[in-house]
């Protein structure tokens, strides 16, 4: 007991010194900082200085959770050399600036600036989203329609005809897919019925097709017309190319030809087929020999008249087997590449007024075409794979900047960043034979105006899709 009465004196005694040491020790240390009043909260946020005379006020919209603020769109006539935000904040904290100069750049109508909620030494940042209120253009790639048959899993089962590397052209003209399988298997689909996952066959009456090194090989559809070609594997193969306007007759043969008393054609022709008409029928067809050399081009008056067998060189050397020559509406420009090619504005004769760098865009980009919609120019192509480093992509870029198409594509080369408006993968196998298509359809409404905007892109062994677009329009 004594034992135990002596051990618990000398831990008492061992505690209060120790209290009292760190009692004296306190004063020498530093306290912890009270920022408990620094506090940076943004209860709500509005621009009070909008529209000509200034006086406009638009209330913000403040995300916490992702530290945005989304504004109404706003007057251009505004003073954005002195934009001013009026913020209810947190006690002691302000905004980092007492005004804020925004610049739109030539054509630009939404910008994205930063603003701070300064409490020292705390801060917050928002991403302001400042947008002009000025008419909307082109095509609304947010909420567009999908109708698959490609290898991608979110759509419909592959089309049972791009397998087996047999089915290396096909064609859309927004009522009708053409599909051509060399196996004699060449038939049409509505996209009607695409749109509700239905592929009835619609058979074309192959009565009468016969010669080259594959009967038919490459087609095209163009206002209701169907296009197809055989493949002529040297000068003395037969090159032949069929037309319908109904399925269920027998075809026209508008073009029964051999290459070889033709001057600069190439051996092989047929692995592409371009045909660039107009509303009235009247343009070219345009075939490209294997290597991507030499063009042999043929006059086409009226849809159905063939004549005036025309040789010149690809602008770019070497440019693959799957080259293009599309034209841009009504204009003398016409959009050339292919799958080892970079896409160039070109003549009918092949003259290239531009070609685009090989790095900007993806150089295995092929059937390359512009054209308009809702006021907004748009390039499209589709991607051949044709290594282990390739995918086969469906890309759209926005090239409206530009008087020309030359200097839409020159713009295009040279912007600092490209990033398509809209892109969607096929999912296409690596490819020996990638022969890739792209479509476009623009649908009018009953005053004549752009109201919808249908895509297509297929590839050999991928299987083919449609896209449906709306307009763009103002939200707010």
């Amino acid at each position: 007991m004594r034992l135990r009465y002596k051990t618990s004196k000398i831990g008492l005694l061992a505690t209060f010194l120790g209290l009292l040491s760190l009692s004296s020790c306190k004063k020498d240390l530093p306290g912890a900082l009270d920022t408990s009043a620094k506090l940076t909260v943004l209860n709500s946020i509005k621009i009070v200085n909008a529209g000509a005379s200034g006086t406009t006020v638009l209330e913000g919209v403040v995300d916490e959770t992702a530290k945005t603020i989304s504004f109404p769109r706003i007057e251009p006539t505004t003073d954005f050399s002195n934009l001013k935000f009026e913020a209810v904040l947190s006690d002691g904290a302000k905004l980092d600036k007492e005004t804020y100069p925004v610049t739109f750049e030539d054509g630009q109508s939404e910008k994205v600036i930063i603003v701070k909620v300064m409490s020292e030494p705390r801060f917050r940042e928002y991403l302001v989203k400042l947008r002009l209120k000025v008419p909307v253009f082109g095509a609304d790639f947010a909420t567009g329609k999908t109708y698959d048959f490609t290898n991608n899993p979110l759509g419909e089962p592959l089309y049972y005809a791009f397998s087996g590397f047999t089915t290396r052209g096909s064609g859309f003209d927004g009522e009708k897919v053409l599909i051509v399988k060399r196996s004699n298997d060449a038939h049409l689909l509505n996209v009607s019925d695409l749109k509700n996952g239905v592929t009835t066959k619609i058979p074309l009456n192959m009565t009468g097709i016969a010669g080259g090194t594959f009967n038919i090989n490459m087609g095209a559809q163009v206002n209701g017309h169907t296009y197809i070609a055989s493949l002529s594997g040297s000068g003395a193969s037969p090159l032949r190319v069929y037309h319908w306007t109904d399925p269920s007759v027998a075809p026209q043969v508008i073009l029964d030809a051999t290459t070889a008393g033709i001057s600069g054609a190439g051996a092989r022709n047929g692995d592409n087929l371009s045909v660039s008409l107009n509303d009235q029928g009247n343009g070219y067809i345009f075939f490209g020999d294997n290597p991507g050399n030499r063009v042999l081009r043929y006059d086409v008056t009226n849809y159905t008249t063939v004549s005036n067998p025309t040789t010149f060189a690809t602008p770019v050397a070497s440019a693959g087997s799957w080259t293009s020559y599309n034209r841009v509406g009504n204009t003398s420009d016409y959009i050339f590449t292919g799958h080892d090619a970079p896409v160039a504005s070109i003549s009918e004769g092949g003259s290239p007024s531009y070609i685009m760098s090989r790095f900007s865009i993806p150089v295995r980009g092929s059937d390359a075409r512009v054209f308009n919609f809702n006021a907004e120019r748009y390039l499209i192509i589709t991607t051949a794979a044709r290594t282990g480093s390739d995918a086969t992509v469906f890309y759209v870029y926005d090239i409206t900047k530009g008087s020309t198409v030359k200097e839409a594509l020159t713009n295009l080369d040279n912007a600092p960043t490209i990033t398509p408006v809209f892109q969607y993968a096929l999912m296409g196998p690596v490819n020996p034979a990638p022969a890739s298509q792209t479509g476009f359809y623009v649908k009018k409404d009953a005053q004549g105006k752009d109201e919808k905007l249908l895509l297509y892109s297929a590839a050999n062994d991928t299987g083919f899709v449609i896209f449906e677009f709306g307009k763009k329009v103002a939200k707010d």
